[in-house]
């Protein structure tokens, strides 16, 4: 594992694309990382011009200038976890699983970011391919949103049971250490409701349901927290159950800023003053 010692603070990298608007990818991560007093690095995965409405463009970082900006981080500076956001193509997935492992990076939080909370689908089903066989396996921890699980179990995904049976056969089928299958795009008192398995512990993990329809970044933000925590040597569980509960507190200061889905509120401390 290339960490190289810190003594005064851990260091996370986040793979993603940018959020003109702020709310999610890198600009939520590197929020969250620096909340967890955690030092943040990035390698831009894609531009995208987007607000609070939706996405309005996205243009893709050519394969080398993001292998480039993964090398520069971790040869000079060293990390103690990283995380994976929205990668958008082939090319991009199968260079990053290489350098994950050349650099002989641990600690890797993989957001299969293919599906939108809305079941939209994101990236092409080669891509999918790619994710699952050349990138998912060297992941420490996966966190499938609702509609992504489903791409990933072959299940429809319509109730609790369901839920755990897909973190079964996700685990099983593509060689992960742990998965959590997000029910952030669930219904009723499932909405929230988060399993985890790890070829062991299958786990229900319930928080307060907070109502806000400005939840923008939730899933960047949570996979960003829990690899903030693994970088401070928190272990695997402990780091999800911490970044569960910092993402619920951050719902519950949500932005409501512009006319549509506004941000998490990766500051809270500071809006309580």
């Amino acid at each position: 594992m290339n960490t190289k010692i810190n003594s005064r603070i851990p260091v996370a990298l986040t793979i993603a694309g940018s959020d003109s608007g702020g709310g999610a990818g890198i600009q939520a991560d590197l929020r969250t990382f620096a909340f967890h007093c955690v030092h943040g690095t990035s390698a831009i995965t894609c531009v995208t011009a987007q607000n609070t409405l939706g996405v309005k463009r996205v243009d893709a970082i050519p394969t080398e200038a993001v292998v480039a900006q993964i090398q520069a981080v971790v040869e000079d500076i060293g990390v103690q976890a990283a995380k994976t956001g929205m990668l958008l193509n082939q090319e991009i997935i199968f260079a990053v699983a290489q350098q994950v492992e050349a650099l002989q990076i641990d600690n890797l939080v993989v957001d299969p970011v293919m599906v939108s909370r809305t079941g939209a689908q994101l990236i092409d089903d080669d891509a999918v391919k790619t994710l699952c066989h050349a990138l998912i396996p060297k992941a420490v921890v996966i966190t499938p949103n609702r509609y992504e699980a489903q791409i990933l179990s072959g299940l429809q995904i319509n109730s609790l049971e369901d839920m755990q049976a897909a973190a079964e056969i996700i685990h099983k089928t593509l060689r992960t250490k742990a998965v959590l299958v997000k029910g952030g795009g669930m219904q009723g008192d499932l909405r929230g409701v988060d399993i985890w398995f790890d070829g062991d512990k299958l786990e229900v993990l319930t928080g307060q349901q907070v109502e806000t329809k400005n939840t923008h970044g939730t899933g960047c933000t949570l996979s960003a927290a829990i690899a903030a925590n693994l970088a401070k040597g928190k272990d695997l569980w402990q780091a999800v159950q911490q970044a569960k509960e910092y993402v619920t507190t951050a719902l519950t200061y949500a932005l409501d800023i512009g006319e549509g889905q506004g941000p998490v509120g990766h500051f809270f401390p500071l809006l309580r003053n």
